[in-house]
């Protein structure tokens, strides 16, 4: 039973990674289950085992990118110094935009997506970023807080469209 339980979790992450790279390549309109199974070498319908719609697939796919973000702010936040902070926490950024392009990608495209429960998941992604950063910087006595947040905020956004735009340009030398 333990092995079957391990082996459900596994293909349910493949067919998440799966649906990531796709979702990113093609777009979440154009993209269908059909090559999100093709990518996780399993049967379309075995996706529907795990996920009830597309949507639903989508937005798993985004709780699991920005959870990846938090995850690795958080542990910056633990371990930097107050001097160190806001540096430490564009280079843990960045490492992200090299070795999870396809998450990126995903967040980039989704903020286009008018429904209003991928709207929802966006701005609780996007929320979430903004108060650990805040509260870290107020927590390590930067200066005017709230400004910096927000300037951190967008050049991270800015970094998702030298990615998606393939401008390396826009990124911080």
């Amino acid at each position: 039973m333990v092995k079957d339980t391990a082996a459900s979790v596994n293909r349910r992450n493949d067919i998440i990674s799966a649906a990531i790279e796709i979702f990113a390549e093609t777009g979440y309109y154009r993209a269908t289950t059909a090559q999100v199974a093709e990518r996780a070498q399993i049967s379309q319908p075995y996706i529907f085992r795990f996920f009830k719609t597309k949507e639903d697939l989508l937005l798993t796919a985004l709780e699991v990118s920005w959870a990846r973000v938090i995850d690795t702010f958080r542990t910056v936040v633990e371990t930097a110094t107050p001097e160190k902070l806001e540096s430490d926490l564009i280079e843990a950024y960045e490492q992200i935009l090299e070795s999870h392009k396809s998450e990126i990608l995903l967040q980039t495209q989704a903020q286009t997506i008018r429904e209003e429960v991928i709207r929802q998941a966006m701005q609780q992604g996007i929320g979430g970023i903004r108060t650990m950063v805040l509260k870290a910087f107020i927590d390590a006595g930067i200066p005017q807080a709230e400004e910096k947040t927000k300037i951190f905020l967008a050049v991270g956004l800015l970094c998702n469209m030298s990615v998606a735009l393939n401008m390396p340009e826009l990124m911080r030398n």
